[in-house]
């Protein structure tokens, strides 16, 4: 099994990744998630429907302030860099366990989106196709 954050090889009884610290808590060895329509190598079996993950965020006053302060320099704003990764990450994460609420092992179509609904709030929203899959028949 893989961290869904940074890609290392973690073993299925981990809690938690021990090179980024990812939460491992609910992710399935073999669960698939693509941007594309189809999965090279398996099949869509059955369509479930349309899923979705989203996760409001906002910061801080002190956050805010640091941003401001690092936007008076330019470059980088480090102080959501890690909230948006963080945000886009528990997104996905909802969009899977909707997706296995359903019976899904995959999700194709993946989408993610950002958008500011109001001052200071932004949703990070993940939505996708779940499907169950089968590997293709090799010849």
């Amino acid at each position: 099994m893989n961290c869904p954050r940074c890609g290392s090889v973690v073993s299925e009884s981990d809690k938690f990744c021990p090179r980024c610290g990812q939460s491992l808590v609910g992710v399935v060895a073999g669960f698939l998630m693509a941007t594309t329509p189809t999965i090279p190598g398996y099949r869509v079996k059955k369509v479930l429907g349309v899923v979705t993950g989203l996760t409001p965020r906002t910061r801080g006053v002190l956050g805010r302030f640091i941003a401001g302060l690092e936007t008076l320099v330019g470059g980088e704003v480090t102080a959501f860099t890690s909230e948006l990764e963080k945000a886009r990450f528990e997104a996905l994460d909802r969009l899977r366990a909707r997706a296995q609420e359903l019976g899904a092992n995959a999700i194709t179509g993946v989408d993610l989106e950002t958008s500011e609904v109001f001052q200071g709030v932004v949703v990070i929203s993940a939505t996708g196709t779940a499907v169950i899959v089968e590997p293709e028949a090799t010849v």
